[in-house]
């Protein structure tokens, strides 16, 4: 069927008659959703419902990572690894996404977001319970992060729980060592509670790993060498994500505090010397060395 004047025909079969039935709206819940957004400034700033929605589609997305990680640790668990890799790379995509979306809040000049950031007040992605669930689920622990949801009993409750859950490189490494490879014990025992920090036996492994991947696609050592790249990949894109937060944050703010009462941008500096998987990152310096 041919477009003619510039307009498409409905094809008959098309339902047009949505009385009585399920739509793209009740399925997505679009009456909640688009109805979530209440700017604060008044009078209410034109900007202001895109630093809003900047935020909440970062929400969505990050609901999704804890999605997939949850079940990638559940797949490791089981030794189900190929799944929890496709688990890992979908994480990957929505990473990028997520850094890709500061470039449309840079689009917010130091002028137009200073005449309404007085209207959030207090509240700071700081409080970001789901960023936080994230930050665990990959291995950076911190217990006393769990007061700044205390007012937030569900917040608090998730974040108390991923504490206690071992972290992705955790399952991971437990899985190479069910995988006969030599991880130390103390690793396998630590107290998942805490950040990992690093570990220089573990560097070992790595190297076994990496000099005896062999063939790509075959075997043990190339599958857990892929694995290992994974990971890399993961928290090169977390980096990313930072470094990118830090740089919209400065060229909006400049030096000024946080809303939330941080330091401001030294404060998201100094993030960016967090770590996940960091003998991951130490073996590169051991290879054909």
């Amino acid at each position: 069927m041919a477009v003619e004047d510039n307009t498409r025909e409905i094809e008959s079969t098309i339902v047009t008659d949505l009385r009585d039935r399920q739509t793209y709206g009740s399925y997505l819940g679009l009456d909640t959703l688009l109805a979530s957004q209440h700017p604060k400034s008044r009078p209410e700033h034109h900007d202001e419902l895109l630093f809003i929605i900047q935020h909440q589609t970062t929400e969505l997305w990050l609901k999704l990572v804890l999605h997939e990680l949850d079940d990638a640790r559940r797949l490791l668990a089981a030794d189900d690894l190929g799944s929890a890799l496709k688990r890992i790379a979908r994480v990957k995509h929505i990473q990028e996404v997520l850094t890709q979306q500061w470039s449309v809040l840079a689009t917010l000049t130091p002028t137009e977001y200073a005449q309404f950031r007085g209207a959030l007040a207090s509240a700071s992605g700081f409080q970001s319970a789901q960023y936080r669930q994230v930050e665990f689920a990959l291995g950076n622990k911190h217990e006393r992060m769990l007061k700044v949801f205390e007012a937030a009993p569900e917040d608090h409750a998730a974040l108390a729980a991923e504490l206690e859950r071992p972290s992705l490189y955790d399952e991971f490494l437990r899985h190479l060592a069910r995988r006969g490879h030599a991880v130390p014990r103390e690793v396998l025992e630590r107290d998942v509670r805490k950040a990992h920090v690093f570990h220089e036996p573990l560097v070992d492994v790595f190297v076994g790993i990496y000099e005896g991947a062999g063939t790509p696609g075959e075997g043990d050592d190339w599958r857990a060498y892929e694995a290992c790249e994974e990971l890399v990949d993961l928290e090169d894109n977390f980096q990313m994500w930072r470094f990118r937060h830090l740089r919209t944050v400065t060229r909006t703010i400049g030096m000024k505090t946080g809303t939330g009462g941080s330091s401001g941008t030294s404060f998201l500096q100094r993030a960016l010397e967090l770590t996940f998987f960091p003998e991951l990152y130490a073996v590169r310096t051991r290879i054909g060395a």
